[in-house]
Parts: structure tokens; sequence; C-alpha cells
């Protein structure tokens, strides 16, 4: 059995991250306890957690000409995924994102950098990379047109699409209509139906679509019209950092395998629930085998 194919189109970021026992009002000062940086994004993070669990993963996005571009291309490639989608942007800086953590818990402030280079043109010129895929993942912190259009490529040739709608924004009736699945939090869910104009029959449409992480709550679904609860697992939260988009990635390879939208939610919600027990985003992501073994036990 070959292994599925999953297309990332998304963020590319290096992640500036610091330890510290108190975040800082503003026009405070504190003392950090750590510092240190890792391979990020959101694209990129859901990359490597659907590589780890075995799928062949291509992602699509941009880079800048600088060293943390260099250094986060060859990251990728060690993580198994392929990176000659990842384009070069000359004269701009890679993405970034500065990451304060304190008791287990994070604050992220998000500079796009070479992300926003991202357009729909570069997206256009690899369609047939989205026409071969088994599932396309996306999330928002490319710009919305790209989204929208890779969306649409994908719905043309009838692969599924999951939209992980963070960092949350207003969108277009039509990319929610369009996706396969949408991957929010509740947070998340709750400003969708807020901010867009639905009709009560596409309101209930997004919702049967909707897959919403609720973090140690576990995962709410609608199965055969029904509202479902998977339970959260009880572990020891090191880092959450990442742990939204190691769901993400999972669900791919899952709904990819050909399991069921329930089962697939399973594994994802059991692979989150790993990754924060580690620190660092990507660091923390667990291969299969790792999932098999802790829904055994």
């Amino acid at each position: 059995m070959k292994n599925p194919k999953v297309v990332v189109v998304g963020s590319v970021n290096m992640d500036l991250v610091t330890q510290t026992n108190q975040i800082p009002r503003v026009g405070e000062t504190v003392l950090g306890e750590n510092f240190f940086t890792v391979p990020g994004g959101k694209g990129a993070n859901q990359a490597v957690a659907a590589a780890k669990l075995g799928a062949d993963v291509a992602l699509l996005g941009c880079v800048g000409d600088d060293a943390f571009g260099s250094e986060l291309k060859q990251h990728l490639q060690k993580q198994g995924v392929h990176t000659d989608y990842i384009q070069t942007i000359s004269a701009t800086s890679t993405g970034v994102a500065s990451i304060t953590l304190s008791e287990g818990d994070n604050s992220i402030i998000v500079v796009a950098g070479a992300n926003h280079k991202l357009t729909p043109t570069i997206v256009q010129q690899h369609e047939q990379l989205i026409a071969n895929a088994d599932i396309l993942l996306l999330q928002l912190e490319i710009p919305l047109e790209s989204v929208v259009l890779a969306t649409e490529i994908a719905r043309k040739h009838k692969v599924p699409v999951i939209l992980n709608p963070a960092p949350m924004q207003k969108l277009p009736k039509n990319l929610i209509l369009q996706a396969t699945y949408v991957t929010p939090n509740e947070h998340e869910l709750e400003s969708l139906l807020a901010s867009t104009n639905l009709s009560k029959e596409e309101t209930e449409a997004l919702k049967r679509k909707s897959i919403v992480t609720r973090g140690s709550k576990g995962i709410q679904l609608f199965q055969d019209g029904k509202e479902q609860l998977i339970s959260g697992y009880q572990v020891e939260t090191i880092d959450s950092t990442g742990a939204g988009d190691t769901f993400n990635g999972a669900l791919a390879v899952s709904l990819s395998n050909g399991l069921s939208l329930m089962e697939s939610s399973q594994f994802a919600n059991a692979a989150a629930a790993l990754s924060v027990t580690k620190l660092g985003a990507q660091a923390g992501m667990p291969t299969k085998e790792d999932v098999e073994t802790f829904l055994q036990s």
C-alpha cells in the first residue's frame, strides 16, 4: 500500500521562542529563562506532522533569501517533506513567529515576510501538484486569495480540502462552502458563524463539515447528522505550540488512508495530545508508531 499524497499550501516560519515564568504586561520588563529558534509556520508544521505520520508530503510555500530560509528548507528535507515547491524570494525576509511560553501556554506574534509572496500566480503554476494529491491542507498565514484559488483548483480535480481557519480572519462564503472539512477551534467557529453572512442552510452545512478542536476537552464533530464528542487525553503539557497543526496533519493522513471521519478524528486527537508533551512545535510531533502505541495503551 503506497503512502497517501498530502499537499500542503502554506507558511514557512522560523519560531523565535522565549520561555518565561511571567508574560510581561504593556511597558513591563521581565527576565526570561531560555531562548531558542525552532522551525515553524502553520504550513510547515502541518507538513512535518503528516510526513512523520507516514504520508508522502509536498509543501508549496515561500521563504526569503536569508539564513533562516536556507536552514528551514534543509530542515524540512530532513523531516521527509518535498521542498521542490518552496520558492526562495529575493530581497525578502523569511517569515518569523515570536513566541512567548509561560506555564505551558503561549502567546505569538507572526511576521509574514516571504509567506506574503505566495501569490495566486504561484499557486496556479502548481495546479498539477494539487490535482495529483489525495488531500489538500490549507491554513491562513498566506494571502487569502491564494487559499481561495488552491481550494478552487482542488475542487476542480475532485481533491478533498481541509481548511484550518487560523489565524482567524473574515472569510469569503465560497471558501467555507467549497472546503470539504473545516477545522476551527471553539473560538474560531464562533467567529466564522458571526462574521460570515451564511443562510440557515449554509450555517448547518458549515457545522456538519466542522471538526472543532477543544484543547484538553477533545473534539466535537457531526457524524450521521448527530453531534459527536471525542474526549481529550490527560497528559502533561510541556508546550502546546503546534498541537493544532499536529491535529490537522494527522487528520489529513488518516482521511487519505481511507479511515472514517470519526476514526480519523480519534487518531488526530491522540497525535495532538502526544505533541504537547514535548518542547517545540515540530520536535514534539509523534510518528505513526507513537500514536498507535498511545492508543493501544
